[in-house]
């Protein structure tokens, strides 16, 4: 299911994350689905699974006279690269100014930290 990775708009994204929670899907699923949330037209919603189709992150299957889309990548695997495009970008591939950048703003809960010294703690010891 790992693809490279493609440039997704926010709108985008959000289409993906209602195909992320359950698919195949019909359009209509998922318009009902975005408008839980989004007044989204119809059209807005069908354009947008047109380029997600044709940028390859979408792929879907005629079923009678719907089309059931699913998507081409894992939530987790697209996260995955698009963090890691962002430090390389950003932050030259360091992940601590990041970090640094939201402890000054005071953006880091408690649960953050404790996750991130797990993780530290996690590293350390697969890496000895």
């Amino acid at each position: 299911m790992k693809q490279q990775m493609v440039d997704i708009s926010k709108a985008e994204f959000d289409v993906l994350e209602a195909l992320w929670q359950q698919h195949p899907v019909g359009a209509n699923d998922i318009i009902e689905r975005l408008n839980q949330t989004k007044p989204w037209h119809e059209k807005t919603v069908k354009t947008l699974l047109n380029r997600l189709v044709k940028k390859q992150a979408v792929s879907f299957v005629k079923e009678q006279r719907r089309y059931l889309y699913s998507p081409l990548f894992a939530r987790e695997d697209y996260t995955n690269e698009a963090s890691q495009s962002l430090v390389e970008r950003l932050f030259s591939g360091r992940i601590s100014p990041l970090v640094a950048g939201f402890a000054k703003n005071k953006n880091l809960k408690k649960e953050d930290v404790d996750e991130l010294k797990s993780l530290i703690d996690q590293w350390e010891q697969e890496h000895e």
